[in-house]
């Protein structure tokens, strides 16, 4: 005859159960909880898109005036679309090092003066490294008033990824106005820079409006992981509710 047959699992100790169920129930809400996070997210970035898109094609406004550059934010200004003239200062002109869809090259800021005073630094385009040096686009330095319509930016302060500004040195990673404003010793400068909308060379119109929103398929996951929580909870429990009703072998 074969040896005696194993004996049956026992039941897991009362304690042992409730550590595992509070485990559980605190695990399943902390994930439900981060997936109604990402929901509210979602409907955030959602209106967030909404907004730039209708300040995207927008018919350009003026820029705001001097008293309200102190107030200038992201949520009340980025992406607004607006047309500002006045002289281009090609002498103080900026290159940033910028990688775009047409390969590596610099974005050129230059300093526009206003009729109100007031200096913006825009954002005429990118040029490739051949044609960093003003000298090799002489056609695109006018020196008549100029309008220019473009999309505000909010400044870049710092510098780039893992690389930070060096204006001692003029390289420039980043589009910090602040910065670049001290470095060419210019007063009454609008916290913002301006992407030109149009230019052959720089060139313009490449702002880049594309917002990544993946708070939906977050959600879902979170709350999958809630609900398998739960799932494994229910399967442990039914298991120790069989084990706990099955006759026990007599000694």
């Amino acid at each position: 005859m074969s040896a005696e047959a194993e004996a049956p699992p026992r039941p897991r100790p009362l304690w042992l159960l409730a550590v595992l169920g509070g485990g559980a129930l605190a695990a399943s809400v902390a994930l439900t909880g981060l997936g109604i996070w990402q929901v509210q997210r979602l409907g955030w970035k959602l209106a967030l898109i909404d907004r730039i898109e209708a300040r995207v094609h927008a018919a350009p406004a003026a820029l705001p005036p001097p008293p309200d550059w102190g107030a200038a934010s992201a949520e009340r200004d980025e992406y607004r679309r607006v047309a500002v003239r006045g002289v281009f200062r090609h002498d103080l002109e900026t290159l940033v090092q910028a990688l775009t869809e047409e390969g590596g090259g610099f974005w050129v800021l230059t300093p526009l003066d206003m009729a109100d005073g007031g200096v913006i630094l825009v954002n005429r385009g990118f040029v490739p490294p051949e044609r960093r040096d003003p000298a090799s686009r002489p056609e695109s330095a006018p020196a008549d008033p100029v309008e220019i319509t473009g999309l505000l930016r909010m400044t870049e302060p710092g510098g780039g990824f893992l690389r930070e500004n060096d204006p001692g040195a003029d390289r420039w990673f980043s589009r910090d106005v602040a910065a670049i404003a001290q470095a060419r010793g210019l007063e009454r400068v609008a916290p913002w820079f301006l992407d030109a909308e149009a230019g052959e060379m720089p060139r313009g119109g490449l702002t880049v409006v594309r917002f990544s929103n993946n708070h939906l398929s977050y959600a879902l996951t979170w709350f999958a992981l809630a609900l398998g929580t739960v799932a494994a909870a229910i399967y442990v429990l039914r298991d120790e509710w069989r084990m706990r009703r099955r006759p026990q072998k007599q000694a």
